[in-house]
This record gives structure tokens, sequence and C-alpha cells, in this order.
């Protein structure tokens, strides 16, 4: 399948989209002009583009109106904005501070144009939340897990906004049968998958890797509310890399989202902006879409 380019009618409608804060501007103006500028229709916004942190505790709605005029005043749409935080933190103070914080998130999508954000689903490890932990499959972490969702949920629905969750290895859903174990169980219509392909392969399968995406696909293709674009290193690590450059199966990967007829953002990141040009470049040809 060397150099297949996926050219129905399903994948041209991918929008390929960054994370904003590939850029290290200082305004948001300025992050917008970048993205325009390499001709990106969206972005995956984290309000620390703004000069907050990524999950404020309060958000004024000059900045709200700020964000959204920039965006629109340069043709770019907010896909999602950046929730992340630890859903099943051991601290319970701070696990339930930074759902108060994801809860400002949700009630301020509508006035920057968005009704997605971003959720990893946490690990029990107290001081990195990509590092994981025994403890992250045990019953506890779950229960943990299903509180938390329990809780921004209520707000989501109540927002019309869809929390997008994103397997990681290192996290409590590190799978994808997990991931649909989660969604079975939660059975709210606001609560959907975010696909990273290099998130799902474990370093000791890398020769399966393809047959992984396959296995993931068959069973959350349906759920997909957002595909993130993150290379695979040979060492087995995500990110940190051009597009391209590494050994993830790109035209297996974007052929299987053309099969689930996602026509949702593909969001570039894990790479710095020097590679931004040859990553944009390399995806739109496996896409055949313009430069």
């Amino acid at each position: 399948m060397t150099n297949l380019k996926i050219r129905t009618m399903n994948s041209n409608r991918l929008q390929l989209g960054i994370f904003a804060k590939t850029f290290a501007r200082p305004t948001v103006e300025e992050i917008f002009d970048e993205v325009a500028g390499h001709r990106l229709p969206c972005v995956q916004f984290n309000f620390s583009c703004a000069g907050l942190p990524s999950l404020p505790e309060e958000l004024e709605l000059s900045v709200l109106e700020r964000i959204r005029g920039s965006a629109v005043s340069r043709k770019v749409s907010l896909a999602a904005v950046s929730g992340t935080c630890n859903l099943i933190d051991p601290n319970p103070t701070r696990r339930s501070d930074g759902l108060q914080r994801v809860r400002v998130l949700i009630s301020a999508c509508s006035y920057v144009g968005t009704n997605v954000v971003t959720l990893c689903s946490g690990t029990r490890d107290p001081d990195d939340l990509w590092r994981s932990h025994p403890d992250n499959n045990s019953p506890q972490a779950w229960s943990d897990l299903r509180a938390s969702l329990d809780e921004v949920l209520e707000v989501a629905e109540l927002h019309d906004v869809t929390l997008g969750l994103e397997p990681e290895l290192s996290n409590v859903v590190n799978s994808a049968p997990r991931a649909r174990r989660l969604l079975d169980e939660t059975e709210s219509p606001n609560l959907k998958i975010i696909m990273d392909a290099a998130n799902l392969i474990p370093p000791d399968e890398l020769p399966r890797r393809t047959r992984i995406l396959e296995e993931a696909f068959d069973i959350l293709g349906n759920d997909l509310i957002l595909a993130h674009a993150k290379e695979l290193g040979p060492d087995g690590r995500a990110g940190n890399l051009p597009l391209g450059s590494g050994i993830l199966d790109w035209d297996r990967y974007l052929e299987l989202l053309s099969q689930a007829q996602f026509a949702g953002a593909l969001i570039m990141h894990g790479f710095e902006e020097t590679d931004l040009a040859a990553s944009a470049a390399f995806l739109r040809d496996k896409l055949a879409q313009p430069a």
C-alpha cells in the first residue's frame, strides 16, 4: 500500500488542523495568523495560547470574544478546546479542582465557537499525567473515572457539548476495548472518542501495529469526534517526530478513517513548529488535498 492516496469523498471532507499551542506567539492574533498562513482551517485550542492556564479557574467574556473574533476573521475554526486534567487524580482535592475547571471550559465553549472539549482518562501517578501506574487497572480507578465523567457529562449535556476522550497507554483507558467499555457503560451521546493511532500501540507490540488499529476501528469507528495525527517512532514512542518519518501505517490509518466515514478534524501535533510544513505536506499528499 506504499504511496496510497485516499481520494474518497469522505476523506476529502477531513479538515486538516493543528494544536494551536504548536506556535509559541505572544498573542492569539499572531497564533491564528500562523495557522491561517499554513492554510489550516482549524485548531485544537488551548487557553494557554491566550496567556491563561490551560484549565482556567474563570474566564472573562472579553477574552472569549477576542479568541472567537481572532479566529473568525482569519477563517479558522476551533475544532475543540483542550480540557486535559487527571480524572482519577489520587489527590481528591486536585481532582475536584480539575473537574471544576473543566466545567468552566464547557460553559465557555459556545462563546469561542466550538462544542467539543478534549479529555484524557487520567492516571494514579501523582506527579505525571502521562506516566502509567499499576493501580490504573484497579476497580477503584475505574469507579473514580466513572464518577468524574458523570460530573462533567451532566454539564456537557446541559450546554450541548461533546466530551472527546483520548485513550492513552499510560492512562486508565489504555486500549480500545476499555474505551468501548466506557462508552457502553455511560451510554451518553455527549461522550465520544478521540482517535490517535500512535497512542494505541504498546512498544512491545510494534509488529502488530496495523492490526491494533484495525481492531480499534472495528469497535470505536462509529463513535469518533476527533482524530489526531501524531507519528510513532521506531522505539514505540509516540510523538517528537515529523509526520511521515516514523513507522505509523499512515495509509491504513487514513483508510480506516475514511471507511468509518469520519469527516471531522484531523489534528496534527507531536512535532516542533519547524516540522509543520513537511508534516502538513506529507498528509496533504496522502489525502490528495491541495497545498
